[in-house]
């Protein structure tokens, strides 16, 4: 037990020395998010959309660039005017575009039409032929690992071929280059080809992460069963690994080593429901690797996500350090925890 308390502390401490690195290589999709403007209208009698990126990897990549730390997407986009669009807002937030493939031909860059409401919430997404699951082995081989201080990856990377192989390929490269793997387990049912085959390969990436985060319906779901996700993710945390476990309007617990800790939210008055996850992440991975200790650094991470869920849009709402910082400032929160 004590040889195990001892690897775990290393782990975390090598986990922790390496975030603040502030370099990041993100894995996963880009898209173009189309959301029904003013705030409160129906997208389907909406006459006025607003348009900028989408996709639950380049959000992170927006949101960590904005709080002052460097991020490069590994993905694919379609030869088009969407795909090129995203590139250009990629380049807007200041995340480093050199490893996207254009790829021409039938595949398609996905495309998000939703509302900026919580009554009756509408997100409709269109991922046919989508071409971020066309990232192959060239691809990833490409990267120098040892430029950057972390991986980071969602779940939806897992979805498809060539992509779910080419992605534990990565894992297998940053590990050899001493990069830690953190993983947001990102459920999207309508990505998979099976429910059994998306909890085999998710569980798969959660043994080989060493920072996992996820909410309650995601561990259940690793676990089997949606009432054993804080077994599942405990479980985890026994092997060394970090693991945050996000309960919505309860907060978190966060599994690090022996300890468990509790963190609250900064409520606010929601205008969607979406980019939260992502937000949160950005926020969380920022702070550390500024200086936070892991406490404060969860609630600088919720923070984040009160902030996006309560403007439009997911990539333009991420805060920038000022805008944290004032919403702190201004904010009683977090919330108690039991």
């Amino acid at each position: 037990m004590v040889k195990y308390i001892l690897c775990a502390l290393g782990d975390l401490m090598h986990l922790l020395e390496k975030i603040k690195e502030k370099s990041f290589l993100v894995f996963g999709r880009a898209g173009i998010d189309l959301y029904a403007d003013p705030a409160g209208t129906s997208a389907e009698t909406s006459e006025m959309f607003c348009a900028d990126l989408g996709g639950s990897s380049a959000n992170i990549c927006a949101g960590l660039s904005k709080l002052g730390c460097q991020s490069a997407l590994v993905t694919s986009v379609s030869d088009d005017v969407v795909g090129r669009f995203c590139l250009n807002r990629l380049a807007h937030y200041g995340v480093d575009t050199q490893f996207i493939k254009i790829k021409a031909g039938e595949h398609r860059t996905s495309l998000a039409v939703y509302e900026s409401r919580l009554d009756n919430f509408q997100l409709c997404l269109y991922r046919n032929n989508a071409v971020d699951f066309q990232v192959d082995n060239q691809d990833v081989d490409q990267v120098d690992y040892a430029s950057y201080g972390a991986l980071i990856t969602a779940g939806t990377v897992f979805a498809g071929e060539p992509s779910r192989g080419s992605t534990f390929r990565a894992f297998e490269h940053a590990k050899k280059a001493g990069l830690p793997v953190i993983f947001d387990i990102d459920y999207r049912p309508y990505s998979w080809s099976s429910s059994k085959v998306a909890s085999d390969v998710l569980t798969r990436a959660g043994m080989a992460s060493d920072l996992i985060v996820g909410n309650d319906e995601e561990f259940g779901f690793m676990a089997g069963e949606y009432d054993k996700g804080l077994d599942q993710a405990r479980a985890l945390a026994e092997q060394g690994k970090l693991v945050i476990y996000k309960k919505g309007s309860e907060g978190a617990i966060t599994f690090a080593e022996d300890a468990e800790i509790r963190t609250g939210i900064y409520p606010v008055t929601a205008i969607k429901p979406n980019g939260a996850g992502d937000s949160f992440l950005a926020g969380m991975l920022a702070a550390i690797a500024h200086g936070c200790d892991l406490k404060h650094a969860i609630l600088r991470g919720s923070a984040c996500a009160s902030i996006v869920v309560s403007n439009p849009g997911c990539a333009p709402a991420m805060p920038d350090k000022p805008t944290l910082e004032a919403f702190l400032e201004s904010h009683p929160g977090p919330t108690a925890t039991l």
